[in-house]
């Protein structure tokens, strides 16, 4: 799973907080999990909590978009939506309409790294959910055919339309991943694929893409909540045991590292009225060393109301009107970026000056105590959160399963955080912040003018 700090909205209530009421000193609740293997290679973890008559089944297949190849991208998330269209003992609608009868909600969502499925129900209709998950992994093929195809190939478009092409900004992203990466990593192109490609899919490339990924021995499910283990393993067995292996999957372990030789300058013309900045800069993959305090740069420098570059060109200066910052960390690689929205009327390059202003700051001094603890503060919460329902408890034991190949790893995970010190903030911000970057500006169409350029100002 890519992580990404966007922090849910009371976190911003506990940065403001005086320090001293720190959540630091908290412990942070294990979940206690037991895992095994099935002779096909598929991965069960079983996590129990009867507090509420909840069950959730979060299923990844190890597969994401930086497992397709350049002109055949888009697939991963092609494949999370045809995932949805029925199999062999399940019609065309049903799976939803199975579920939504038994209470529950059901939904998939596709990364760089995984592809990942989930019912959330009550918990005497568990068996239900493992039946229609387990017929989708083994027999989908059959009933897969063009006419599918093309139906999910013009839904897929249809979001590209609305959540890219036509939606303001939307294009940002893969503008810059393609500025930012070379076009043979795995990171270069955006998840939703390319117009082009999803076009060019034929139906022998989606079939071949399922029989390679979407088998036992490349997923891991994940079954929380309140349930009879005994029951479940039993289960688990019947409705997946029969499902044969699937090829061995070999994956990049490693990427080159990203080298910016010097500051980027480029711009996007888009349907917008204002403006946009975007910052960014190569950095380090999930649980690197340095991840953690990038990402505690990252809350100190621009993401709640307090922190520096929000405070200072939204509430003081009032020359933007949203500033956030986060560092993006995948399985492969990661980025640090900064994004500006200015308020009407004003410069890109009074902007950049105070951007560069902030970082430089940083840099040479540092930060207060009391914004590193503000920012672990907000970090803290945020990580709690995600571990308050069954269902965030499902899916951090499956990122942790992929990503550092355990399940147990909430409480090391949480201490990273408790361990980044300010000199680690100011020593990342040098290391990383210090170097090039790709700088995009977004302008209105046939403002080419108003980009920043390496002047730092609009041409």
């Amino acid at each position: 799973m890519k992580k990404n700090n966007l922090l849910v909205a009371f976190c911003s209530l506990i940065a403001s907080a005086p320090v001293a009421a720190s959540l630091g000193a908290q412990a942070t609740p294990r979940i206690q999990f037991e895992k095994y293997t099935l002779p096909n290679g598929l991965e069960v973890i079983l996590h129990e909590d009867h507090s509420t008559p909840i069950a959730t089944v979060d299923t990844w297949y190890h597969v994401g978009s930086g497992d397709e190849q350049v002109g055949r991208t888009g697939f991963a998330h092609l494949f999370e939506h045809i995932m949805f269209m029925g199999s062999q003992n399940v019609p065309v609608g049903a799976f939803d309409q199975m579920l939504e009868a038994a209470g529950a909600d059901n939904n998939g969502s596709t990364t760089e790294d995984r592809t990942n499925y989930y019912e959330n129900l009550p918990s005497n209709a568990l068996a239900l959910a493992l039946w229609l998950d387990a017929d989708r992994m083994g027999f989908l093929l059959p009933t897969m055919d063009l006419a599918k195809l093309n139906l999910q190939r013009d839904v897929v478009k249809n979001e590209r339309r609305q959540r890219v092409d036509n939606q303001p900004y939307g294009r940002a992203d893969e503008t810059i991943l393609a500025a930012l990466y070379p076009k043979t990593h795995p990171y270069s192109w955006p998840v939703i694929g390319s117009m082009a490609d999803l076009s060019a899919a034929s139906l022998d490339d989606v079939k071949n893409f399922f029989r390679t990924y979407y088998a036992p021995n490349n997923a891991t499910v994940v079954i929380a909540g309140d349930f009879d283990p005994a029951a479940v393993k039993k289960l688990v067995a019947q409705y997946f045991g029969a499902i044969p292996r699937g090829p061995t999957v070999k994956r990049r372990t490693t990427v080159p590292a990203v080298v910016i030789p010097r500051d980027r300058f480029i711009v996007l013309e888009d349907k917008v009225q204002l403006p946009r900045l975007f910052y960014t800069w190569p950095t380090v993959k999930a649980f690197a060393p340095d991840d953690a305090a990038l990402d505690i740069l990252a809350l100190v420098l621009a993401n709640d109301k307090n922190s520096r570059l929000y405070k200072k060109l939204v509430y003081d200066l009032q020359i933007a009107q949203n500033a956030r910052a986060f560092q993006e960390s995948g399985k492969l690689d990661g980025k640090f970026q900064v994004d500006i929205i200015p308020m009407p009327g004003q410069k890109v390059a009074d902007i950049d000056q105070v951007v560069r202003t902030e970082i430089a700051t940083i840099i040479q001094k540092g930060v207060s105590t009391r914004e590193l603890q503000r920012a672990q503060n907000s970090y803290k919460a945020s990580f709690l959160n995600r571990l308050a329902s069954v269902l965030g408890k499902a899916d951090q034991l499956n990122f942790y399963n992929y990503f550092v190949g355990t399940p147990d790893y909430v409480q090391q995970d949480a201490a990273r955080y408790e361990r980044v010190t300010a000199a680690d903030v100011q020593r990342v911000a040098q290391k990383y912040l210090g170097k090039p970057k790709i700088v995009l500006t977004v302008v209105p169409e046939g403002k080419r003018d108003m980009m920043l350029t390496a002047a730092g100002g609009a041409r």
